[in-house]
């Protein structure tokens, strides 16, 4: 199964690759490097906006019937979720990296 999924992945890549040669041919390079560098901001972005509300309390808070609610529910958790969704260009760039160091 892992070697079924590394296969996949590294099929990715290379169509990845072969898009942005393909639009860098074509003169979208910058266009292309910033959405790449776009992708990489939304993770992070929604993991600080998850911090902030945790700690300000958020609306969620003043809304909140019960005294003691729990810090991780409603906006919090959506923030954590759209974080968790959004790591998938963090985990291709740890992976090309390894894999170019593995390489060397």
């Amino acid at each position: 199964m892992t070697g079924d999924f590394t296969a996949r992945s590294s099929t990715i890549v290379a169509a990845r690759h072969e898009t942005a040669d393909a639009c860098a041919g074509s003169g979208n390079a910058a266009t292309l490097g910033a959405a790449h560098w776009l992708s990489l901001a939304a993770a992070p972005t929604f993991a600080i906006m998850a911090l902030v509300t945790t700690v300000t309390g958020g609306a969620d808070m003043i809304c909140s019937a019960a005294q003691d609610a729990s810090p991780l529910n409603g906006m919090v958790m959506m923030y954590l979720l759209m974080s968790a969704f959004h790591l998938a260009p963090w985990l291709k760039l740890v992976a090309s990296r390894r894999s170019a160091a593995r390489r060397s």
